[in-house]
C-alpha cells in the first residue's frame, strides 16, 4: 500500500499562513490524519514547549468539527504533548487539506499537567464576532470542549480514538 502524500494549506485572515507537505495516515470520511515534520524553519520557543527540526507532527483535521489536533514528537519519540488550533471544518479537495485558523489554541503537555488557553487577545482583536458571529461562537464552543476534554480522564488522546 503506498502512502498518500497530501499538502497541509492553513489560511489566516485570508491569505496562507504556511503550507507543507504530510503523509495520510488515515481518513474515515470525518477525520483526516496525517503526519508531517515540524514544517517551520528553526526553532520556535513558546516558553511551554520548544518546537524544532526533527519534531514530527501526527495531525487530525475533522471535516464536521471546529479544530484540528496536533500531537508534537521528538524526533526519537517523546510525545511532547498536543498543540490544538480551533479552525473552521477542513476541507480536502485535490489532495490539499485547507483549514481557516480562527486564532484560538490550546496546549496541552504529554503528562497532562499543563492546559493553557492561547491567543484568546488575538481572537478578540480579529474582530469575527462582528463579522460572523456564527463563527465566533462555533469558535468559542471548540476551545471550550478542548479544555473541558483535556482536562477529563482520558484527556486528548480519548478524541483520537
Amino acid at each position: 500500500m503506498s502512502v498518500q502524500e497530501l499538502t497541509v494549506a492553513l489560511v489566516k485572515a485570508g491569505r496562507v499562513k504556511i503550507r507543507y507537505p504530510a503523509a495520510q495516515v488515515a481518513d474515515d470520511g470525518d477525520r483526516i490524519s496525517v503526519r508531517a515534520p515540524w514544517a517551520a524553519e528553526g526553532v520556535r520557543d513558546f516558553g511551554f514547549v520548544r518546537f524544532e527540526p526533527g519534531d514530527v507532527f501526527v495531525e487530525h483535521f475533522w471535516r464536521t468539527r471546529w479544530y484540528a489536533v496536533k500531537e508534537v514528537w521528538t524526533g526519537d519519540g517523546v510525545l511532547k504533548g498536543w498543540y490544538c488550533d480551533v479552525t473552521r471544518p477542513a476541507v480536502l479537495r485535490e489532495g490539499v487539506i485547507t483549514v481557516e485558523d480562527l486564532d484560538l489554541d490550546l496546549w496541552v503537555s504529554a503528562d497532562g499537567s499543563s492546559v493553557l488557553r492561547l491567543d484568546e487577545d488575538e481572537f478578540a482583536e480579529s474582530g469575527l464576532a462582528t463579522t460572523d458571529p456564527e463563527a465566533a461562537a462555533q469558535a468559542v464552543r471548540a476551545l471550550d470542549a478542548l479544555d473541558e476534554q483535556a482536562r477529563t480522564p482520558g484527556g486528548l488522546p480519548a478524541l483520537l480514538v
